[in-house]
């Protein structure tokens, strides 16, 4: 079984995606979505995009490994009156339930990067993209000094080391990673281009609730918590985050958030 399944059914990263809403519909405006594609989101949480996608008139399967989430989208969907937008379970290093070549569009923001066994997702991505499709990624960026992988650093400092043979996710934020994998899926470098964007995280509370949240909701920083209150250091983790949240926020007021992170974008032509 795909470790990833217990970690993001831990917590509500629902909670966590409230505050991506705005800068979900922003990206998708991005991506030039046609009624006329057929899309496969993957890692799609609760719809942050899918539904954004659906609202452009394109049919949109969500595929995400908690069931949870995927629970949510369909219950998002439903309840926008989205019937071109459905949501299942499934695991991104095996799409053995899809066919291949069957759609024009795989994006996946923030989400299949955090599966195991890359090669097998990069493999899977080009196999049910039809040809001429493109697959779009948003991956973190390792050593970025904005707030994602800000947050995924400080939490690692209090966390267990990762098993033998763990691949950091953030490895598809490394633009020389993302060419192998691809390339191993049969994608010539030529048909891969890059571009570094801005997604912002916006909520009407402060930096501290935000920290809070998640504390409470997000699976890997619940993790980092759980870690570091057997070791007594939660006050200071929570201290850290508290900062990093509070110097990066560029909202004019304090109880309010603006915190921008940079990813980067990725294309791949098919």
């Amino acid at each position: 079984m795909n470790p990833n399944k217990a970690l993001w059914e831990k917590g509500d990263f629902t909670r966590m995606a409230e505050t991506m809403r705005k800068s979900g519909e922003e990206l998708v405006a991005k991506l030039d979505i046609t009624p006329d594609l057929e899309i496969l989101e993957l890692g799609c949480g609760d719809g942050t995009t899918a539904l954004p996608e659906a609202k452009r008139g394109a049919k949109v399967l969500g595929v995400d490994i908690a069931s949870n989430l995927v629970a949510a989208g369909n219950r998002r969907a439903q309840e926008q009156g989205l019937t071109n937008c459905t949501f299942q379970e499934g695991d991104a290093t095996d799409l053995r339930e899809l066919p291949d070549q069957a759609f024009d569009r795989i994006i996946s923001i923030f989400g299949v990067m955090f599966a195991p066994r890359p090669f097998d997702v990069a493999k899977e991505m080009v196999r049910v993209t039809r040809p001429g499709g493109k697959i779009v990624m948003g991956n973190w960026i390792p050593g970025d000094p904005t707030l994602v992988a800000q947050i995924l650093r400080i939490s690692s400092a209090y966390t267990p080391p990762p098993p033998e043979g763990f691949v950091s996710p953030m490895l598809w934020g490394v633009e020389e990673h993302v060419i192998e994998r691809f390339g191993a899926a049969g994608i010539s470098r030529d048909n891969i281009s890059f571009m570094r964007d801005t997604f912002t995280f916006y909520a009407d509370y402060s930096p501290t609730e935000f920290v809070r949240m998640f504390r409470e909701y997000y699976g890997p920083t619940m993790n980092a918590f759980e870690a570091a209150e057997k070791n007594g250091k939660a006050a200071e983790l929570r201290e850290e985050l508290e900062n990093l949240f509070n110097s990066q926020n560029t909202s004019p007021t304090p109880d309010t958030l603006s915190i921008p992170a940079i990813y980067l974008r990725v294309t791949v032509q098919c």
